[in-house]
């Protein structure tokens, strides 16, 4: 018996990187690589088809450990638990109490209270906190800014009340006036003074935190990850800076900001943008020279986004935040909120929250999600998309400092004007197709009816209504106009009628009836598809049976010039005539007078406005 260990695969030689590189440029025949396998990302830098050690070991991100500076890998070193954590509307102090406690017993162990600002009071306080062990779990409000302090004050007086161990109250009140100047250009800079006052109240409360960062609001307009993360930085060090500068130690400073954030759908780019951030939040703070490292670790509260969501097929959202969740705590977050799958059109109800609440239970007690902290890390792609990612958000920083702070850069609208251009874009491309929604621009469900459901739209519940100054930010859903056509389209007096003639090659009238019906059915229309036809008589006369409103020709490119005429002639204006594809007889076409064409290249949501309007759809 040897105690030679034997070594596996001894006998082949590892390829090198050049070697990999000749392979696939043989297997391209000839295109061209970069164009072929390089993925130009939306955040502005290119991610190769494969990674190596060797990438690796020129990145700094590895070397870190968890819960160490500049805790890339996460705050903590033995595990990775975060707060499960469910938002309550506590308009009703005593309703609020009683969910509360409710689904405290349900796997919840953080709640957010939404309180109106004229309900701020000892005893109100009293009612809301009444029965629930305030050391046992996360406390979070959220409050009119100008009762924030107050806020603060009755709660360390109802703590000191109770005899709680200060060490032991963890929480957060939500409050950023920057918010309401980015999202809606409201004026509400004088309540920034009141952010020293804030933090002394809770000084004694070293894990509750008091200033809050939303850039889930950002996330929420469209912003692209980079962007989010990028002002996200700049946000909250316009905080530390105005803090520092009214005479806040900066350890104490750095220990109250709260960042809120959301989670978009681009799994492993979340998951590197949490540890990105992580890093260049330390770095940030380390500059202002915090007693101690701790100082320097980002609080995040992740949200999964509202801005992929869909009002139609909505059940397809519980595929995206929980693919959002799983980014989120692999990248070892503080706490996670997950939106409730029908929040895009009415208030959740008790199941939808269930099910949320669910969705993150299922990752910690089946995933166990929680007991490896940083499981990405070594990861070749995830490694350099944390480095990559690191550099641009910081370039966005910089500018932003170069412009003279966040809140000059709000004030002048050009961190308005970045996200509304991306939102634009990302509509556009939406519409075009480019950017799917699965069940909206992309196979939608035929046969769905909205059923009375209509797009939500959330109102400030502050009494105070400050007028707007400065520019404000869009921040529809990317769904929203899709929806809108499709509501319109059921409101119609006749549902209409898209019929599918095909004709002639079997594999390419079966495709583009497929792509055709599910390129009209995203606008609430009834698609007729069929097996095919003998002739364009026989198909048109079909279709003027089955009342058809839209006749879509569905062949080959080379068959449309035998078709597409006699076809046109043959309906002769009984229902608007639609040829599925970009024949290079087009032209012909064009001036037999056939105006419609659909394919991968029109812009989807015009091309069905347009329809609609010439049905007299409005």
């Amino acid at each position: 018996m040897t105690n030679t260990k034997e070594k596996l695969f001894s006998e082949f030689q590892a390829p090198t990187t050049q070697e990999w590189l000749d392979k696939i440029q043989v297997d391209l025949k000839g295109a061209d690589f970069q164009k072929r396998l390089v993925w130009r990302t939306s955040e502005g830098f290119n991610v190769q088809p494969f990674y190596r050690r060797e990438d690796v070991e020129k990145l700094q991100t590895p070397n870190a450990l968890p819960g160490e500076y500049p805790f890339v890998r996460g705050n903590k070193k033995d595990d990775n638990t975060w707060y499960i954590r469910q938002e309550i509307n506590a308009a009703d102090a005593k309703a609020a109490n009683a969910k509360a406690k409710d689904i405290l017993n349900k796997g919840i162990d953080s709640v957010s209270f939404k309180i109106p600002g004229s309900s701020v009071s000892a005893d109100y306080v009293e009612q809301l906190l009444d029965g629930i062990y305030c050391d046992c779990v996360e406390l979070n409000f959220n409050t009119c800014k100008r009762h924030s302090v107050e806020l603060a004050q009755l709660l360390v007086s109802y703590f000191d009340k109770k005899g709680y161990d200060k060490e032991k109250i963890v929480g957060s009140i939500d409050w950023d006036p920057m918010e309401k100047i980015v999202m809606k250009g409201r004026d509400v800079e004088p309540l920034l003074k009141f952010a020293p006052e804030l933090v002394n109240t809770l000084k004694d409360y070293p894990h509750f935190r008091c200033i809050a960062v939303n850039a889930v609001s950002l996330n929420n307009s469209g912003a692209y990850i980079v962007q989010e993360l990028g002002y996200a930085l700049a946000w909250g060090n316009e905080y530390m800076q105005q803090m520092v500068d009214a005479g806040v130690e900066p350890t104490l400073a750095a220990s109250k900001i709260k960042f809120n954030m959301g989670i978009s759908e681009n799994y492993f780019m979340e998951i590197a943008k949490f540890r990105a951030g992580r890093m260049l939040w330390a770095q940030i703070v380390k500059q202002y020279e915090p007693k101690c490292d701790c100082a320097c670790k980002m609080c995040v509260n992740a949200v999964t986004t509202s801005y992929n969501m869909t009002l139609f097929d909505a059940h397809v959202n519980l595929l995206r935040s929980q693919t959002e969740t799983m980014s989120a705590a692999l990248a070892g977050v503080h706490s996670i909120v997950v939106t409730p799958f029908d929040a895009a059109y009415e208030e959740p109800d008790d199941f939808s929250e269930r099910i949320a609440r669910n969705q993150q239970l299922l990752l910690k007690e089946e995933c166990h999600f929680n007991t490896v902290v940083d499981p990405s890390a070594g990861s070749y792609y995830i490694e350099q998309l944390t480095t990559s990612l690191a550099n641009e958000a910081w370039k966005i920083f910089l500018k932003v400092e170069e412009e003279g702070g966040f809140l000059a850069a709000i004030k002048a609208g050009n961190v308005q004007d970045d996200i509304n251009a991306t939102n634009e874009k990302r509509h556009t491309m939406a519409a075009q197709r480019r950017e799917f929604i699965l069940g909206t621009n992309q196979f939608p469900n035929f046969t769905e009816k909205s059923e009375g459901k209509m797009p939500r739209t959330k109102t400030c519940g502050c009494a105070h209504k400050d007028e707007q100054t400065y520019k404000a930010i869009n921040a529809d859903r990317l769904a929203a106009e899709f929806e809108t056509l499709r509501i319109a389209t059921e409101k119609a007096e006749k549902q209409p009628v898209a019929f599918m003639l095909t004709i002639g090659n079997l594999v390419w009238r079966q495709a583009r009836a497929q792509f055709s019906c599910n390129f009209l059915a995203a606008a609430g229309y009834k698609v007729v598809d069929n097996l095919g036809f003998s002739s364009v008589e026989e198909g048109v006369q079909a279709a003027v049976a089955a009342g058809a409103d839209i006749v879509v020709l569905c062949s080959s490119d080379d068959e449309y010039a035998e078709y597409a005429i006699p076809a046109y002639k043959c309906l002769d204006g009984r229902a608007l005539f639609v040829v599925a594809g970009a024949p290079a007889c087009a032209e012909e076409l064009k001036a037999a007078g056939i105006e419609n064409f659909i394919h991968v290249k029109v812009n989807q949501l015009e091309t069905l406005k347009l329809y609609n309007e010439k049905l007299g759809i409005k």
